[in-house]
């Protein structure tokens, strides 16, 4: 069993040399603007995943995808003699899409934000659909009690 600490310093390292090696050795021109943003390795050091981010559009990704594709084996050759492993890892290519996800999530808040307001901005204005206190009082309950006696003796007699 691999320590925990272990499989962490080797996914930092794994992240630092592939970005050295996309950087400095390769030179296939579909390689766009790219960042390797994190990579992952799995307890047995086995299968790594390096996730990256590209500056650009679509077509942008797709090249730089097809490029890291192509530059597997010469990435895998160079973090295994690196690593000093008994086995090179394999190395998975994911594109990290956290910025298109903040973007989203951004937007989802901007609505939020934008609809709270109207609901404000509503409310300041609104008014009572009945009476301002629709509630009775104790005042209000004796002064009831006393014009009903009233009209009781003004009819001579008792209400049935």
């Amino acid at each position: 069993m691999t320590d925990a600490a272990k499989v962490r310093r080797h996914a930092e390292r794994v992240r630092e040399l592939v970005a050295s090696v996309v950087r400095s050795q390769i030179k296939d021109p579909r390689l766009g603007m790219i960042t390797i943003t994190d990579a992952r390795i799995t307890a047995d050091l086995r299968d790594a995943t390096v996730f990256y981010t590209v500056l650009g559009d679509a077509a942008a990704q797709a090249a730089t995808a097809a490029a890291l594709d192509s530059a597997k084996g010469m990435l895998r050759s160079t973090v295994g003699k690196a690593l000093g492993l008994r086995h090179s890892p394999t190395l998975t290519f994911v594109l990290d899409d956290v910025q298109d996800q903040v973007k989203h999530i951004d937007d989802l808040l901007a609505a939020a934000r934008n609809a709270d307001a109207e609901v404000q901005r509503l409310a300041a204005r609104a008014e009572y659909a009945g009476e301002a206190q629709p509630y009775r009082l104790d005042e209000d309950e004796d002064d009831e009690a006393d014009e009903d006696e009233t009209a009781d003796d003004s009819r001579g007699g008792e209400r049935r």
